[in-house]
């Protein structure tokens, strides 16, 4: 409950595009998705989707089984009023990664953009991966960005854990295989910079 609190005060104080994370599109995210090879009736999850424009692209590209969860409720809201009339074509979830129990083996390509380096809890990481596990399908896609090691060690006033591709590969294990990975300086709308590091993984068939 705390943590869907703060972000719940974090989203509702800020526009969507005042958020340091804000960016008008996901480019990055969206060139994996497509390279991962899926068919546009295949199952997306985006983890932490918040009020990013990722759900909305992909629409646009044809995928028709996407599926965005928050623990932030203000935020769904904000993301469902941008989405308008097009907002009942995607799946809303609305809950705490760490806590929500996720249909079995219901989704293709899981994508997090900056929730798993905010569990500094090993507890909340193991909860975190034991989801993914029974989520994702054998073969299925793992896109992940967290903050890399020169990136910042706070955010949103919370700690965060910053990481490498080897680091992130040792926390997901031998059923995952690291295919790409690409380190982004983005930056914030006050103009800060921040390094992210993005790791595509494909789970073990």
């Amino acid at each position: 409950m705390a943590r869907q609190k703060h972000w719940d005060q974090v989203h509702g104080k800020r526009e969507p595009n005042e958020v340091s994370w804000y960016q008008p599109h996901l480019g990055l995210s969206l060139e994996w998705i497509e390279q991962a090879g899926l068919s546009r009736s295949a199952g997306i999850l985006d983890v932490g989707a918040g009020t990013s424009t990722l759900a909305s692209d992909l629409l646009e590209q044809g995928y028709n089984d996407v599926t965005t969860l928050d623990c932030s409720a203000a935020a769904i809201d904000v993301a469902r009023s941008q989405l308008g009339s097009r907002s009942n074509q995607v799946q809303w979830l609305h809950g705490d990664i760490t806590q929500l129990k996720l249909p079995a083996l219901r989704f293709d390509l899981w994508h997090d953009r900056a929730v798993f380096h905010f569990l500094t809890e090993p507890s909340d990481r193991e909860t975190y991966r034991a989801s993914l596990a029974r989520a994702l399908r054998p073969g299925g896609s793992l896109i992940l960005a967290t903050f890399a090691l020169q990136g910042p060690e706070r955010c949103s006033g919370l700690p965060v854990v910053r990481y490498d591709a080897a680091a992130l590969q040792r926390e997901f294990g031998p059923d995952f295989r690291l295919l790409a990975t690409e380190t982004e300086t983005h930056r914030t709308p006050s103009g800060n910079r921040q390094e992210f590091l993005y790791c595509r993984f494909r789970r073990n068939p």
